[in-house]
């Protein structure tokens, strides 16, 4: 345990995507564990907000909004910064790699400012901008979790592995407004939550194949519901999917959640399927059975945490990119050598095991 003063407050930085955001929950967790009368806020990028909003872990959120321009964007920068300022921080934790945090850190900090010690920033200011910094492991050899904790470790501060699970929390409200969606759907009972898009399309298998796996299920008994985020490529994915399937078990929210409402969708499921995306690390902090398939993504920073899970890897079935050379905007999708018949193996066993 650290020998530090306990600290009034602790802000911590996460300017990243909503799935890095959630795998950086554990941090506030621990934190407030350790120091319960603390006060720990987060700084993320505005449109991240909704996976934290619910967080009790988390005294107050600031967003930056990196969607502004101009002297409206100075102007939002000063009055974010002013509200910091006036918060007082005894330590700032700066969760990735990105200068602005890092000078935030600097200037925010009242006794411990803490980064990481990225190689990239060896040869530059970097690291007179902390008070102490945390080893950065070797690319894909330590999940994510395990290195934003280390930002802890480098406090004196270590946690116990079942210290170290996510926080997707949920209010009533959302269960209540998925619930009545549900109904409005036609869906009682249990069913199995489908979520085949990603916001990279590199990262999504063939439709065909997609709906295969679900006229399967339906056809053996399940309902299933098809989610997808409000963004017409998503939506249009969902839509192919669907036109090569017939069956009344089967129901499509795509477009039709909040983000908090996914996430009350995805606890109320019997299982989750779907590939490397931000719902199946909520499905994963939600401890659903989940079948994650992956492409050319690093397994071991990315895959479900903490969670029954079976990842079907497309490596397995083909020669596959290395992640690190994959252009994020390119319409390939490097899932295509994964067959059917290993996802509905792992689905039907999630399934058969779930039944009393």
């Amino acid at each position: 345990m650290t020998d530090l003063a306990p600290p009034k407050r602790i802000l911590l930085i996460k300017l990243r995507h909503h799935g890095d955001l959630l795998l950086s929950t554990p941090v506030a967790r621990i934190l407030k564990t350790r120091f319960p009368e603390t006060e720990i806020d987060f700084l993320v990028y505005r449109e991240t907000l909704p996976i934290i909003s619910r967080n009790t872990d988390i005294a107050r959120l600031f967003g930056l909004d990196r969607a502004l321009k101009g002297f409206a964007k100075l102007v939002h920068l000063v009055q974010l910064y002013r509200q910091l300022s006036s918060r007082r921080y005894d330590w700032v934790i700066h969760l990735s790699d990105q200068w602005n945090g890092a000078l935030l850190a600097r200037l925010l900090a009242r006794n411990e400012a803490v980064g990481f010690d990225y190689p990239k920033r060896r040869e530059t200011r970097w690291s007179s901008l902390f008070t102490r910094l945390a080893p950065v492991a070797a690319s894909d050899s330590l999940h994510t979790v395990e290195q934003n904790l280390l930002a802890l470790e480098a406090l004196g501060i270590q946690a116990s592995p079942a210290d170290k699970g996510c926080v997707m929390a949920i209010a009533d409200a959302d269960r209540k407004t998925v619930s009545a969606q549900l109904r409005e759907a036609g869906v009682s009972g249990d069913y199995i939550l489908v979520h085949p898009a990603s916001r990279w399309f590199f990262k999504c298998w063939e439709d065909e194949r997609f709906a295969a796996l679900i006229q399967t299920l339906a056809d053996d008994g399940h309902t299933l519901i098809l989610t997808a985020a409000p963004v017409a490529e998503e939506l249009a994915l969902v839509d192919a999917i669907l036109a090569q399937v017939n069956s009344p078990r089967v129901h499509s929210l795509a477009g039709k959640l909040s983000l908090t409402g996914l996430a009350a969708a995805i606890e109320g499921a019997k299982l989750f399927i779907g590939v490397d995306s931000v719902p199946m690390h909520m499905a994963a902090a939600l401890h659903r059975n989940t079948v994650a398939l992956f492409g050319p993504s690093k397994i071991n920073e990315w895959h479900p945490w903490m969670t029954e899970h079976v990842l079907i890897n497309a490596a397995d079935y083909g020669p596959l990119i290395d992640p690190d050379a994959v252009d994020t905007s390119t319409r390939k999708r490097y899932l295509d050598a994964i067959p059917l018949e290993p996802v509905l193996e792992a689905a039907r066993r999630f399934l058969e095991e779930d039944t009393p």
